[in-house]
Order: structure tokens, then C-alpha cells, then sequence
């Protein structure tokens, strides 16, 4: 049953994947939650999480435009309770050549949801986290963050905008009492390479990390205030970690041999 003393957290893209996981980890650490997708789907998904003893609050928005973002602040507001955490994770990839397959509308969308609505909802939620000096964001980047993406540019340079944007924040705020992680996965079991166009490449027919096992490292993280993570197995760190000190181009090189088209022959 919710009280005032529970926390609330809120979590987008929520009704499956990461996003998911996240609310789920919310939800089993004491949290209230406000969850969106821009499906009926997220109603299951808040019967699931209400089945662990939380109060599930819930909005179908499409964060791709500036009216869902501002819907989505607006339920914030009508709740009348302070966000104590947000999980701003909602995202899409696109897969494909960029010059001669790719569509505009796609990518601009990608554009639209991965990195506007990020600084949009960002922009609201956070001058409230500061005004009462206290809060956590979490932004969902990735290890594509950390190299250029052929065959997904668009999608790796959205996420290195993310992490960029999530570290400069968390300079900004370090004497507020409001903390940022940036959760950085490799690939994961969800149907983003699916959504992506990606399932004849080598990233999305080979095996994946568990998003059960990159929400809890990043719940972890968040909650101890840590800068960002490279989350997931062990091969994952040690692909993003090895990522940090190769030269852009034999990185380029190597994202090629996963996300080309028809790469998983």
C-alpha cells in the first residue's frame, strides 16, 4: 500500500526491456512508481509491479513529441509527491545504411525521442530535484556512447550525446545534493535489434546480456550515486572498457562486423 513515506520513482519506457527491469527494481526496493510507455501494454506491466506491494501510477504518452513530454510532467505534477528517482530510458535504434536504406522519418524520430525528449523531460524534473536538494537521474546511454556506429550512426551518436549530456549534468550539479548516472549496456535480450531492422546482423543474432542483470547494476549505481556504468557481463565491461583507449577508427571497424546487414552469415 502506498504512504507519503514512500518514495516515488518514475520510469520511462517501462513496458518491457531495460525499462521494465528498472521498474522492476524500483518497485522491489520500496518505491511508488509512474510509469510510461506509449502502449496499453504498460497496464500489465503495472499489474506485474503492483503484485510486488507498490503503488503503480500510469501514462501513455509518446515521448517523441514536445505535448507527451509536457503531458508526462503534467502527471508528475498532478501526483502532488516528489521524484525522488528517474529512470529517463526510453529510447529507439535504427539499423541500416545510412546513405541508401535508412529513412528520414525514422531517424529524425530516433532524433526526436532519444535525445530531445531526454533534455526536454530533463529540463522540467530537474529544477524541481534541486529546488528541494535531492534526487537521482538515471539516463539509459550505451557502450555505442563510446564509438562511432556504422550502420546505426544515427543511434550511437544519440547515445553519445546522452552520456555526454549526462556527465556535464552531474558536474553541474555535484554541490546540489541531486546526483547522475549514465547506465551504459551493450547489447541486451530485448526486441530492440528486432524494432531496429537489425536481425540479420552478427549484434542482433548473438547472444545478449540479460536486462534483468543491467537494471539491477544500474539501480546499484544509481543509488550510490556513481558517475556511469558499463553494465551487463562481464564480456560487455570489458568490450566498453577496451573501447575507452582504441582510436575511433579500429572501433568503426570492429562496430561494422556486428551492425552491417547481413553480417550474422
Amino acid at each position: 500500500m502506498s504512504t507519503v513515506t514512500r518514495p516515488l520513482a518514475v520510469v520511462t519506457g517501462a513496458s518491457n526491456g531495460i525499462g521494465y527491469e528498472l521498474a522492476k527494481e524500483f518497485a522491489e526496493h520500496g518505491f511508488d512508481l509512474l510509469i510510461t510507455a506509449t502502449s496499453s501494454s504498460i497496464r500489465e506491466a503495472a499489474q506485474a509491479f503492483e503484485d510486488l506491494g507498490t503503488h503503480v501510477e500510469t501514462v501513455e504518452v509518446d515521448l517523441t513529441t514536445y505535448d507527451g513530454v509536457e503531458s508526462l510532467y503534467s502527471k508528475i505534477q498532478s501526483i502532488g509527491r516528489p521524484v525522488e528517482a528517474i529512470a529517463i530510458n526510453a529510447g529507439v535504434g535504427v539499423g541500416g545504411d545510412f546513405a541508401r536504406e535508412t529513412s528520414l522519418d525514422d531517424e529524425l524520430n530516433l532524433i526526436n525521442l532519444n535525445v530531445v525528449s531526454t533534455v526536454h523531460l530533463a529540463k522540467r524534473v530537474v529544477k524541481d530535484m534541486v529546488a528541494r536538494g535531492r534526487g537521482r537521474l538515471l539516463f539509459t546511454s550505451s557502450i555505442a556512447a563510446l564509438m562511432p556506429g556504422p550502420f546505426e550512426a544515427v543511434y550511437a551518436a544519440s547515445k553519445a550525446f546522452v552520456h555526454s549530456f549526462s556527465e556535464g549534468l552531474r558536474n553541474e550539479l555535484k554541490d546540489t545534493g541531486v546526483t547522475v548516472t549514465s547506465l551504459m549496456p551493450g547489447p541486451t535480450d530485448t526486441n530492440f535489434f528486432h524494432r531496429a531492422g537489425m536481425d540479420d546482423t552478427k549484434a542482433g543474432s548473438s547472444q545478449k546480456d540479460d536486462p534483468a542483470l543491467v537494471a539491477k547494476q544500474g539501480f546499484e549505481a544509481l543509488m550510490a550515486g556513481k558517475d556511469a556504468i558499463i553494465a551487463g557481463s562481464v564480456k560487455t565491461k570489458l568490450q566498453g572498457n577496451v573501447s575507452k583507449i582504441l582510436p575511433d577508427t579500429v572501433k568503426a571497424e570492429q562496430h561494422r562486423q556486428l551492425t552491417e546487414p547481413g553480417s550474422d552469415h
